[in-house]
Order: structure tokens, then sequence, then C-alpha cells
């Protein structure tokens, strides 16, 4: 699984002119999952971002994590997290997960995240056409790829 986690004072997601999910001052993070990805993936990441501390301090440190500030996440499906573009112009994405397994898992992180933090998840819609907004604070932006940290 892949994450884009950025940090937003605001950020909101729409489908078909209807607002699905919308935050303050928290996390926008996208998901991709991809072909072999797993729960345990899914459990990893999510810890992972619960547990980070990159909001910042009185003294401008990134030392606080999202449960010190209070803050939010929206969760939006992103599945061109696995575009291969090593090859033409054309993305392939061949390696992301199928859509069945992938909504399963996308639902399973969002759960994970609502098991280990008291605020609900807000989201989108799993493929659907979906209108992002965000105001990015930083920008600050961090990219988490399950792969990674399993080594």
């Amino acid at each position: 699984m892949k994450l884009v986690i950025q940090v937003v004072d605001e950020a909101s997601v729409m489908v078909e002119n209807t607002v699905t999910g919308a935050i303050k001052k928290g996390y926008l993070v996208l998901v991709g999952v991809g072909q072999d990805d797993t729960k345990s993936d899914a459990e990893l990441l999510a810890k992972k971002l619960i547990g980070l501390r990159i909001f910042e301090d009185a003294n401008g440190k990134t030392n606080l994590s999202l449960a010190d500030i209070g803050g939010e996440i929206l969760s939006v499906s992103q599945f061109t997290l696995f575009a291969d573009c090593s090859h033409g112009r054309r993305p392939s994405f061949i390696y992301a997960g199928a859509p069945d397994m992938a909504k399963a898992l996308y639902e399973y992180f969002n759960s994970c995240l609502e098991e280990l933090y008291p605020k609900p998840v807000q989201t989108g819609i799993f493929g659907a056409d979906m209108k992002v907004s965000l105001v990015n604070n930083g920008p600050f932006t961090i990219l988490l790829d399950s792969k990674d940290l399993k080594k």
C-alpha cells in the first residue's frame, strides 16, 4: 500500500456535487492499494500514520502528532499511486489492486484508523469521480509505502 499524506488546514471531497467528506486541520491521505497488499500492510500504515509527529510545536519543530493537535483525517482512494510510467507516455496500472480487493483493503485501512484514533475518518467514495479540495499547510507532504516499512 502507498499513502500520500498531506498536512492540511482544511480539505474536502465531492462526488456528483455532494460533499462526502470534509475536515479542518489534519491529514488528507491519498490511499493506493497494490495487487500484493494485505491486511497487514493496512495495519502497519494505519499505525505509522497515527503515530507520525509532523505538526509544528510552539518552537516551529515538527514534534506533534495528530492527537496532540486534535486533528482529523480525510482518506481518499487513489489507485493512480500505482501508475507505472517507465515505458512510453501512457501510464500502466497493472500493479494496482483489482477493484474488489482494493475496495475491501481501503475500507479495512479506514477501520484500522478508526480503531486507533478517536475521531471518525472522513472519506471519499471508492471508484467514484471525486473532486478533492485542500489548503495544504507548509506544504508538508509525506510518502509512505508499506513495502519500505517492512524492510
